[in-house]
C-alpha cells in the first residue's frame, strides 16, 4: 500500500511539471494576482507618454494585467540590455523594450535567442516598408515598428518672401537649388539658411538614405563608403553648404533650438519629432511650414523623402513573453486609434499603415498656415527608401566624423572615404 501511494505521488508531481513546462509563460503574478509586465522605454514626453496611453487602452480590456512602465536615459537602456544579456541571463531585464533602430541589428545579431519572434502576432506588411529591414532578422520579424522619423524641412515663409521666394519654391528640390535660395536668403535678410553641428552627421544620414543607400552594403556588416557615390554626393553636398556660408555653427542640442526659436536661420531639415520645439516659440506660428526633404541632385536613385531617428519595440524571451506580444499586437501593433490620440495628444507620426490618415490627420495647424503638415508626414513616410542599418552605424559615424571633419578642412573627399573604408575594415574585423 505504502508503494502503491508513493507511486501515485511520483505520477503526480511528474503530471505537475509536465504542465508547468507547457504552460503560456506567463507574466510575473502580483500579490493581487495579476500578472505584471515590464516595459523600458526613454524620454518622458514621447515614448513614456505613448506608453501610458496603451496602457490605459490595453488595461481597460484586460484587468488582470499590470503594466509596469520603466523609465531610463536610452543609453543605460542599451548598457543594462548588454550587461543582462552579455552574462547569459534575462534576470532582471524588462519583458518590453524600446530599441533605436539604428541599434536593433546589433542586439537581434548578437542574441537571436533572447527576443520573442512577432511573425505570427503582427503582420510586417501593415507598416512603412523602411522599417521592416532594422526589425526583422533571418526571416523572423521581431520588432513592433514605432514612431516614424519621417524627415521634412522646416521653412520660414516670411525670410523667403524677402528674397523673393515662395513655399512652392522649395518643394520637391534638390540640394543645389537649396544652397542657391540659401544664398539669396542670406543676401536679402542676412539670415543663415540652416544650423548645424559638424559633429553630428545627422543630415548626412538623411541625405544618403533618401538614396535608399547606407553606411554598409546589405549584408549589414559590410563597411560600404569608398565607392560610395551617395555617400561621396553627400559629402559634396555637406561642404558645398558651409562653402556658400549659408550655415550657423551650434556645438550641442539647446544652440540647435535656439537658432530657429530665436529666428536665427530660415530652414530646419530634420526629423518630424522637432514639430513641438519649432512650435515652443508662439510668437513665429504662421511663419513656418514643412514641405519634403531636398534630394540629392547627381544621384538618381535619390527622393524627397528620409528619415532620422525611429526606434521600435520589443518582447524578451522572458516569464511573461505571450502577454507582453499580447500587449504589443493590441496597441503599437494594430490599434489606429490609439495611433490618432498618440499624434493628437504627443504629436506622435506612427508606423502603422493604417493608422497614418483618420481626424487627427486631418487637423489644420495655425502655426504652419493652416496646412495639414502631419497627413504630409505619413505619406511622406510610406516614401522612405528601406536600407539596412546593420551592426555598425555608431561605430562607423565615430571614423566619419573625424574623417569630414578632414574632408571641410581640404582633405580630397575620396581619400576621406578610402581612408575611412580601410579604418572600418581594421576595425569591424
Amino acid at each position: 500500500m505504502k508503494k502503491m501511494t508513493f507511486l501515485l505521488l511520483i505520477a503526480s508531481l511528474i503530471l505537475l511539471s509536465a504542465c508547468s513546462s507547457n504552460s503560456e509563460k506567463a507574466a510575473t503574478t502580483t500579490d493581487s494576482g495579476k500578472k505584471e509586465i515590464t516595459v523600458w522605454a526613454w524620454d518622458p514626453n514621447f515614448n513614456i507618454a505613448a506608453l501610458k496611453l496603451a496602457k490605459d487602452r490595453y488595461v481597460a480590456k484586460h484587468p488582470d494585467v499590470n503594466v509596469n512602465i520603466v523609465e531610463y536615459a536610452q543609453n543605460d537602456i542599451v548598457q543594462k540590455m548588454n550587461a543582462g544579456l552579455n552574462s547569459g541571463s534575462t534576470k532582471g531585464l524588462p519583458n518590453v523594450v524600446l530599441i533605436e533602430d539604428y541599434r536593433a541589428q546589433n542586439f537581434l545579431q548578437a542574441y537571436p535567442d533572447s527576443f520573442h519572434d512577432m511573425s505570427n502576432s503582427i503582420k510586417a506588411s501593415d507598416f512603412a516598408d523602411y522599417k521592416i529591414g532594422p526589425t526583422s532578422y533571418n526571416g523572423k520579424q521581431y520588432g513592433v515598428p514605432f514612431d516614424s522619423g519621417v524627415m521634412g524641412l522646416y521653412v520660414r515663409t516670411d525670410y523667403l518672401e524677402q528674397a523673393g521666394y515662395k513655399v512652392a519654391d522649395l518643394t520637391n528640390i534638390d540640394w543645389d537649388k537649396f544652397i542657391e535660395i540659401g544664398k539669396a536668403v542670406k543676401q536679402k535678410t542676412g539670415k543663415d539658411m540652416l544650423t548645424q553641428d559638424p559633429n553630428d552627421l545627422g543630415l548626412i544620414r538623411g541625405m544618403i538614405q533618401s538614396a535608399g543607400s547606407w553606411y554598409l552594403k546589405e549584408d549589414g556588416k559590410t563597411p560600404n563608403l569608398a565607392g560610395n557615390t551617395a555617400l561621396k554626393e553627400a559629402l559634396l553636398t555637406y561642404k558645398s553648404l558651409f562653402d556658400a556660408n549659408i550655415v550657423k555653427m551650434n556645438a550641442d542640442w539647446s544652440q540647435f533650438l535656439a537658432a530657429f526659436n530665436s529666428g536665427a536661420v530660415a530652414s530646419v531639415p530634420t526629423g518630424n519629432w522637432i514639430t513641438p520645439s519649432i512650435k515652443a516659440e508662439a510668437s513665429q506660428s504662421g511663419k513656418w511650414a514643412v514641405v519634403p526633404f531636398p534630394k540629392l541632385k547627381n544621384v538618381p536613385e535619390s527622393v524627397n523623402a528620409s528619415s532620422l531617428g525611429g526606434s521600435s519595440w520589443y518582447v524578451l524571451n522572458t516569464d511573461g513573453q505571450d502577454t507582453a506580444a499580447d500587449f504589443l499586437k493590441e496597441t503599437f501593433g494594430s490599434d489606429q486609434d490609439l495611433y490618432q490620440d498618440m499624434l493628437s495628444k504627443i504629436g506622435i507620426v506612427g508606423s502603422l499603415n493604417a493608422a497614418s490618415s483618420g481626424k487627427a490627420y486631418d487637423e489644420t495647424d495655425p502655426y504652419f498656415g493652416g496646412d495639414k503638415v502631419y497627413k504630409k508626414f505619413a505619406e511622406w513616410t510610406k516614401q522612405v527608401p528601406k536600407v539596412n542599418y546593420g551592426m555598425h552605424t555608431y561605430a562607423i559615424e565615430d571614423i566619419m566624423t573625424v574623417e569630414i571633419q578632414n574632408y571641410l578642412n581640404g582633405k580630397d573627399v575620396d581619400t576621406v572615404l578610402k581612408d575611412a573604408q580601410g579604418q572600418a575594415e581594421a576595425q569591424l574585423k
